[in-house]
């Protein structure tokens, strides 16, 4: 089975296309973000990655279930389950300004993917774990992904 990942460009290209898709008026499908907070969310997420935000350490239940998680994805090939919980450093319940925060993410995204390219990936992740650079690219897949099937592109 063939996984979906940042690291394709394919699959990079396909999320940055799915990105331009949105615009202002962009509705949900469920949760509470609106568009523009998603794409900071989503901002917020690959800052993380690229070691700008450092989430706080978490308990072990909590990273042996963010673990058994990112397996089963792994496994699987599921996405992410519908308004689950995260950290509150990344919960973005303000008001943003679209273009600015559409724009940032496809910046954010340019970043990411020098990083990558570079080997500057973190090794580990606060709730999922050590992660290999296979796992981010999956995993940053699929956070994307998820995001942008709320908003229908």
């Amino acid at each position: 089975m063939q996984y979906k990942s940042l690291h394709n460009q394919n699959d990079f290209n396909e999320i940055k296309q799915r990105i331009a898709q949105l615009s202002e008026n962009s509705e949900r499908k469920w949760g509470s973000m609106n568009v523009s907070q998603m794409l900071v969310h989503c901002d917020l997420i690959l800052q993380i990655a690229l070691k700008k935000i450092i989430l706080p350490p978490t308990n072990i239940v909590f990273k042996s279930i963010g673990i058994f998680v990112k397996r089963e994805m792994q496994i699987f090939n599921n996405g992410i389950p519908r308004n689950m919980p995260t950290f509150r450093k990344v919960i973005v319940n303000f008001e943003c300004n679209f273009e600015e925060a559409k724009n940032n993410l496809l910046q954010r995204l340019d970043e990411y993917e020098l990083a990558f390219k570079n080997h500057h990936l973190p090794t580990k992740h606060e709730l999922f774990g050590e992660m290999k650079e296979k796992d981010w690219g999956f995993m940053e897949y699929k956070h994307l992904d998820h995001h942008l099937k709320q908003f229908n592109v």
